[in-house]
């Protein structure tokens, strides 16, 4: 399929402009990174404690930021998860405020913090609770004592079910709330009531990373990047030759700085699907160098009297509706996750969308640049500065001259 018909861009000719805009975007994300003293690593590489938490209404920030400092916790980070409407925060913990073996310390400390703050007492919280706990305490009560088992477990069950499903999404203000719930009563209602509590935050889910896994993570990141791009260098040198391998290199390692870089400019953390993300990244960009390099190769054994250049730039145009339909394709399905994925997936598309337009493009504005320009650069050399031509053997004008000079 011909997206674009009969394609005639020169695009090496622009190689000046693809290089500025190279150094420009590679600069602005060293910059970034500098000023903000590296990546900005997640609790999987950091390590630490972090805790995210919904609430009822729009949270508190500042009441919960001097809640946590009164508890020693004033290093906290606060951040705003999700859409706003959703008024869940996450709490981190990093790891300079505790040690490996004092992790938990730190999440029970910031629920401490809460509690004592936005109140809940030392009773359980209710929107916390599973079946087994709501059970466990309904046969505590003497109303309750001679119920069967079976019975309270499935009264539990309706009222977990009913308590997380929308609009309540596991919160509830009270407990009359549970009325319609099949099985309630006036007395079902006392019990909870005096079980348990009903405080304005629900904790969604807990994180804790010690310091040497996420020490460890970060290097087993790092390796599986550069065996990707060693794996990749030694495939395309063997497919190819070694200039065609060290271009490809060249150009991947370009899209992950501009990547990582864009990470640091928009405050995104490196998280494992992050580095998930870069990883594919490797994969597609080399992939579309590849389609790339292929046709050239192809081009070279049909145009022997065509300058590398020439070649290069035929070799690009006649590959470029194929790029712009693979790479648009995948594009507007990582926007789908971008936008539909929620925030768990918020880095790994980002990731993935700014490595598809930086893949796309260095495998045309550095990857072929940098075999043209060499290729080109090999051949004046050998030519003494002459006209640049591939040729794979004498043509026969050539073949007439040298009969000449032999019967000379």
């Amino acid at each position: 399929m011909q997206f674009i018909k009969t394609p005639n861009f020169d695009w090496l000719g622009k190689k000046w402009y693809f290089i500025v805009a190279s150094f420009v975007l590679s600069a602005a994300g060293m910059i970034s990174l500098l000023a903000k003293g590296g990546p900005n690593y997640g609790i999987d590489f950091r390590g630490g404690t972090l805790v995210q938490l919904k609430f009822r209404e729009a949270p508190p920030l500042d009441r919960i930021r001097a809640a946590l400092g009164s508890q020693g916790l004033g290093d906290s980070t606060l951040q705003r998860y999700g859409p706003e409407s959703s008024h869940e925060i996450l709490i981190g913990l990093g790891i300079t405020a505790t040690d490996e073996k004092q992790l938990d310390a730190g999440r029970r400390a910031i629920v401490s913090a809460l509690l004592k703050e936005l109140g809940g007492g030392e009773k359980i919280n209710w929107n916390e609770a599973g079946s087994a706990a709501i059970v466990e305490q309904l046969q505590a009560s003497e109303s309750f004592s001679g119920m069967p088992a079976e019975q309270l477990q499935e009264l539990a069950q309706r009222m977990v079910r009913f308590r997380d499903s929308p609009p309540r999404s596991g919160l509830i203000s009270s407990f009359e709330e549970l009325r319609p719930v099949e099985g309630m009563t006036p007395q079902v209602v006392q019990a909870l009531d005096k079980s348990f509590s009903l405080p304005s935050f629900v904790i969604r889910s807990v994180e804790i990373v010690g310091p040497k896994v996420g020490a460890a993570l970060r290097r087993q990141a790092v390796s599986a990047t550069l065996l990707g791009l060693a794996s990749m260098l030694v495939y395309i040198a063997f497919r190819f030759e070694w200039i065609y391998g060290l271009a490809a290199v060249v150009a991947t390692f370009h899209d992950i700085i501009i990547a990582v870089g864009l990470l640091s400019l928009f405050n995104i953390e490196i998280s494992l699907t992050v580095i998930a993300a870069l990883l594919t990244l490797i994969g597609y960009s080399s992939n579309d160098t590849i389609v790339v390099f292929d046709r050239i190769r192809e081009n070279v054994r049909l145009m022997r009297r065509e300058r590398f250049t020439e070649i290069a730039n035929r070799s690009i145009n006649q590959t470029l509706s194929r790029t712009i339909l693979t790479g648009g394709l995948t594009f507007v399905a990582v926007l789908a996750l971008f936008f539909l994925g929620g925030e768990v997936l918020r880095g790994f598309a980002f990731t993935l969308a700014a490595g598809i337009l930086v893949g796309t493009y260095s495998s045309i504005g550095v990857a072929s640049t940098l075999v043209a320009s060499w290729q080109e650069y090999v051949q004046r050399d050998r030519r003494g500065g002459s006209a640049v031509r591939v040729e794979r053997e004498p043509g026969k004008a050539q073949r007439d001259k040298i009969k000449a000079g032999a019967k000379a």
